[in-house]
């Protein structure tokens, strides 16, 4: 993939941890610019330093993109500093509450819907128009399982990945033949800090997420990288409007 992706500039979201973190390293590693954004910038910076210690080329900026002059600033940087916007990996997100649909907080659905549905479209909505001055792109989206099936307790969640489906097939279809690709991924349960603060908020404890999981492990940010770094290099050219399920199995019962 090395010899397509060298020189491409990849802007992540949420890319100061876990499964965001993991793709801005392996991507790096093809010789992909990144732009880092994050909520927390410690967490951004931390990862920068790491890939430009290794020789890579990255930046960072502090955004929140449920914000749409933040999600507009966020672009803009990675242009202004780079040049162009080839990649997009629309990855940040929250866990939300865990409730009953009728007893879950109107305060909490909102912020759910706006961090894990809206910002997507809004991280779309300007990265697009950056692509096609380029003559295309490829953007991937933070899915999930739950974007396929439903679990009891995740009201908004449920319903915003399901949206990100949805919305991925929407503007995959609409960009298909102006060179811009538009799929997402699908994780299962990934250790990742969101993971384990769903399972101190009593969702699911770590037994009952592993053994709902075929393969019999928790996944790992790395193995949801190389989906996404797949679906951004030329071998997934003819890939768009996917949904890739990187799950252990579990959506195969």
């Amino acid at each position: 993939m090395a010899a397509t992706m060298q020189g491409k500039v990849a802007l992540i979201t949420g890319g100061g941890s876990g499964i965001g973190r993991a793709t801005a390293f392996r991507v790096a590693r093809e010789g992909v610019k990144v732009m880092i954004a994050d909520y927390v910038p410690e967490g951004a910076e931390r990862v920068v330093k790491t890939i430009k210690e290794s020789g890579g080329d990255a930046s960072c900026v502090a955004a929140d993109v449920s914000v749409t002059k933040q999600v507009e600033m966020m672009v803009n940087k990675t242009v202004e500093t780079y040049g162009r916007l080839d990649y997009a990996f629309n990855n940040a997100g929250i866990e939300g509450t865990i409730a009953d649909t009728a007893g879950y907080p109107e305060d909490s659905f909102d912020r759910v819907i706006a961090i894990n549905l809206k910002a997507v479209w809004l991280c779309m909505k300007y990265e697009i128009p950056q692509m096609l001055k380029n003559g295309g792109g490829v953007i991937v989206n933070t899915a999930s399982t739950l974007g396929l099936v439903a679990i009891a307790g995740a009201a908004a969640y449920t319903a915003a990945k399901h949206g990100v489906v949805g919305l991925t097939k929407t503007a995959a279809l609409e960009y298909a033949q102006k060179n811009l690709r538009v799929n997402c991924v699908c994780p299962g349960f990934i250790r990742t800090a969101m993971v384990e603060r769903a399972m101190d908020k009593s969702m699911l404890g770590e037994e009952q997420m592993i053994a709902i999981e075929p393969i019999g492990r928790l996944g790992k940010p790395e193995e949801i990288a190389e989906g996404v770094c797949w679906l951004f290099s030329d071998a997934a050219s003819f890939v768009t409007g996917h949904s890739l399920t990187i799950d252990g199995g579990w959506t195969a019962r």
